[in-house]
């Protein structure tokens, strides 16, 4: 509440919060970004997981599999970067 006070209504000409604004901003966000199941399990441990996870698979994978890995990221997330490099 006191950096959104600080910083955007000079910045971004919008209203100061109150407490219950910023706890419903805080709802609002983690309703739709997540870490509602943080925990104190150690921040982004859930990431390097998954991460680990991901690099164990791709040293498994042979070569054929890794090209069609590739195909089908290229097929999934390459577009958007062709797209807006179009813009």
């Amino acid at each position: 509440m006191f950096l959104w006070n600080w910083i955007l209504p000079e910045v971004a000409h919008a209203g100061k919060l109150n407490y219950w604004q910023a706890l419903g901003l805080l709802v609002l966000c983690r309703l739709l970004f997540g870490n509602f199941n943080k925990g104190g399990h150690g921040g982004h441990n859930g990431f390097r997981e998954r991460a680990r996870s991901m690099r164990a698979k791709w040293e498994t994978m042979n070569d054929e599999e890794r090209a069609k890995f590739k195909e089908e990221y290229k097929r999934r997330c390459g577009g958007w970067r062709h797209h807006r490099n179009k813009e």
